[in-house]
């Protein structure tokens, strides 16, 4: 029997694509910064310029699920990081956005086979974002160790079987939504 683990070497081929909600950048910025520095330190180049990263800022946290399939479409990435800040305000709202966000993201990831990794913080008040965007840790270094873990991995598993891409995992095309998706939608929006 064999055992995948994911590797924190080797880093030097893979590519990552960034994608962050510029609503609340007092926090989104911190958890990039936080991403940037974890690539870095495992000999990912984290420069704009450079061919290892590519960034998508969006307006806020509900748009990026669409911004992070169009980047899984292209399959030039190993990985995708969402990174977002939802935070609880005085009327619904938050439910809606953070339900929708977490859906969003992971039916990118099943859909594509593209590990995309969820990096929006979902808190009650700006000072529990704060703090896992730097003051006591920085959540965004976590979410790019997962990326890299997971990059590594499914580079493993495609290598035993070299037919499978990524957007074959999970027996769906790329441009087709999974069928729990299909349902979920009104008649007159299906495709």
């Amino acid at each position: 029997m064999t055992v995948f683990e994911g590797t924190f070497t080797d880093t030097g081929s893979l590519r990552f694509g960034i994608v962050i909600g510029r609503f609340n950048d007092l926090v989104t910025g911190k958890l990039l910064e936080g991403c940037q520095d974890c690539l870095k330190r495992h000999g990912i180049n984290p420069d704009p310029q450079g061919t290892q990263v590519d960034y998508v800022w969006v307006p806020g946290s509900f748009e990026i699920p669409l911004l992070a399939r169009q980047l899984a479409l292209t399959h030039r990435y190993d990985a995708i990081i969402c990174l977002g800040a939802v935070i609880r305000g005085s009327t619904p709202h938050f439910d809606y956005v953070s339900a929708e966000v977490s859906k969003g993201i992971a039916a990118v990831g099943l859909q594509t086979g593209i590990p995309i990794i969820f990096g929006v913080l979902t808190t009650d008040t700006m000072q529990q974002a704060l703090e896992r965007a730097g003051i006591k840790s920085n959540k965004g270094w976590e979410y790019a160790m997962s990326a890299i873990e997971l990059a590594s991995l499914m580079r493993q598993i495609k290598a035993i079987n070299p037919e499978v891409n990524g957007n074959n995992l999970s027996g769906t095309t790329p441009q087709s939504l999974p069928a729990a998706m299909k349902q979920a939608n009104p008649p007159e929006l299906e495709g």
